[in-house]
């Protein structure tokens, strides 16, 4: 739901933005929300290693930004994590499917970056079981027993790729690169069957309302907005800014499907699926709790990856959500890349493009239990 620089001003002008700018003296050079950024500053600084490696782990990727993960340090050498259930997705997630697999790629990185210390974490999953409501993972630090990970090298340069890809194509040996991780797949007739379902799903979800208007009320637009909740989908920088001065870009507004900024956001997505030059998929044979954590965990890794290859990974499942609307789809991919049963994690787009920015987080302290 996002809109370039170029596209914004084509379609609210110039001038009106450079007015508000202009006008307000600083305004146009003080609109990055630092307080939101700070986390990433901020990782590796807790003097205690499990801190420590939290600090880092809250930078994983996970569904609309919703980081929802919550820790309590116990004893010496202890970190229990839950899921936090005020983070829900209920309309486009309602089986937390998605945001157990955030969790799973927070546990990875916790523990990478553990390893970076010296620490291997010895976790164990859904200690009380899988149920509701009950710890998701119980990590315990063992000091001098772990080897760091080379992939932890990309951590501070890792996004979830938001905007379009280059026309260079994804070479051929990354298929085999990241197998480990995800299936890549190439030019061709299974990536021209992936792009459909891909658009397919993204424009039911942008029809149905009650899916659309799960993300329009996770917007948060403008430094202060972000600042306050630095969560769901950050809408920041000065132009951002100058058009909600405006009343040109509003959360009301963003909810009307109709408004040309809406329809230009939606087709900017659309462009970005029709030009991405390779797909991943993930699958797991069954649908647990416990795959999805290990689908995280392999997310984050090839996020890591495809970083340090100098690539740029964005994750679009709409397809892969259970839903009524979005059923026929679902079921459409599934026949396709899983035809002997099992599950479609993640279908993700990958290729080459600019960085984009960092995207806001709540400070450690804020997802600490004490």
């Amino acid at each position: 739901m996002t809109l370039t620089r170029r596209k914004m001003i084509a379609l609210v002008g110039g001038g009106a933005i450079t007015a508000v700018a202009g006008g307000a003296g600083a305004f146009a050079v003080t609109r990055r929300p630092d307080r939101a950024l700070a986390p990433w500053d901020a990782a590796g600084t807790p003097t205690d290693p499990r801190a420590r490696a939290l600090s880092f782990a809250l930078l994983a990727p996970n569904p609309h930004n919703r980081q929802p993960w919550l820790a309590r340090l116990d004893g010496d050498d202890t970190v229990t994590l839950w899921r936090d259930p005020a983070r829900d997705l209920p309309v486009t997630d309602p089986f937390g499917r998605q945001l157990t697999i955030g969790m799973g790629c927070f546990i990875e990185l916790m523990e990478m970056a553990a390893a970076e210390d010296g620490f291997a974490v010895e976790t164990t999953l859904f200690p009380e079981g899988a149920a509701a409501g009950g710890p998701v993972a119980r990590s315990r630090f063992l000091p001098g027993a772990g080897a760091p990970d080379p992939l932890f090298a990309h951590v501070m340069d890792r996004r979830s790729h938001k905007i379009g890809f280059d026309a260079r194509p994804v070479p051929g040996r990354y298929a085999r690169d990241f197998a480990p991780f995800a299936d890549v797949v190439l030019p061709g007739p299974r990536a021209e069957a992936l792009r459909r379902i891909a658009i397919d799903a993204w424009h039911r979800e942008a029809a149905t309302d009650d899916a659309w208007q799960e993300s329009v009320d996770l917007l948060r637009i403008g430094k202060a907005q972000i600042n306050a909740n630095p969560d769901g989908i950050d809408l920041g920088g000065p132009m951002m800014d100058s058009l909600h001065a405006l009343g040109l870009l509003t959360r009301e507004g963003a909810g009307d499907r109709n408004d040309p900024n809406v329809r230009a956001a939606i087709d900017e997505t659309t462009q970005a699926i029709a030009g991405a030059p390779a797909f991943v998929v993930m699958t797991t044979k069954a649908n647990t709790r416990r795959d999805q954590i290990e689908t995280g965990r392999r997310w984050m890794r090839l996020n890591l990856a495809t970083t340090g290859a100098g690539l740029g990974l964005r994750p679009v499942s709409q397809a892969l959500q259970e839903y009524p609307e979005m059923a026929e789809i679902h079921a459409d991919i599934h026949a396709r890349e899983a035809p002997g049963g099992g599950t479609v994690q993640m279908l993700g787009l990958l290729g080459y493009g600019p960085l984009t920015p960092r995207t806001p987080r709540w400070p450690l302290e804020a997802k600490l239990i004490v």
